[in-house]
């Protein structure tokens, strides 16, 4: 039995915006396959995305107008973020009547904690892995977080 060849020029290598672009799609397909509300991969200094919109569509079109599209969030490659070591409940303070650790702008020393992570009834504190100023807080205060969701990005300080 004769195999059938493919006739004329060889498939030429996918570019790496290519290559972007189907990773970005394959991971959206796997958001429906596995019912995920967010996916993300970080192969070197590359990081996508791929978070399903909240919402369902709306039913008007004037409504539909205030819909915006989903972006991937791009980050600075000068900034560090920091990120949560293990799954649990992120606090910005050490209490509920105290004032949080840190507040966005302020200026941190390495190891200085940040905020705290409860997981299974103990008191986590998270430390600044460099000094800098906080750029962003990425979690509200009172929210799960999973383990290696970026909690803050830090401008360092030469």
């Amino acid at each position: 039995m004769a195999k059938a060849r493919r006739s004329g020029p060889p498939a030429a290598a996918p570019t790496g915006d290519e290559r972007m672009v189907e990773l970005t799609r394959r991971l959206a397909a796997l958001l429906g396959e596995l019912s995920l509300s967010e996916v993300e991969v970080e192969s070197g200094d590359i990081r996508v995305r791929v978070q399903r919109a909240g919402a369902p569509a709306p039913a008007t079109p004037a409504a539909a107008a205030d819909e915006r599209p989903l972006v991937a969030d791009t980050v600075s490659p000068a900034l560090v973020t920091v990120e949560a070591p293990m799954v649990g409940t992120f606090y910005r303070a050490s209490s509920p009547t105290a004032d949080p650790y840190v507040q966005e702008g302020d200026v941190v020393k390495e190891g200085q904690v940040l905020c705290i992570i409860e997981a299974m009834k103990l008191m986590n504190e998270i430390e600044s892995k460099v000094g800098g100023r906080i750029a962003r807080i990425l979690v509200e205060n009172g929210h799960a977080v999973e383990y290696g969701q970026p909690l803050f990005l830090i401008d360092p300080q030469p």
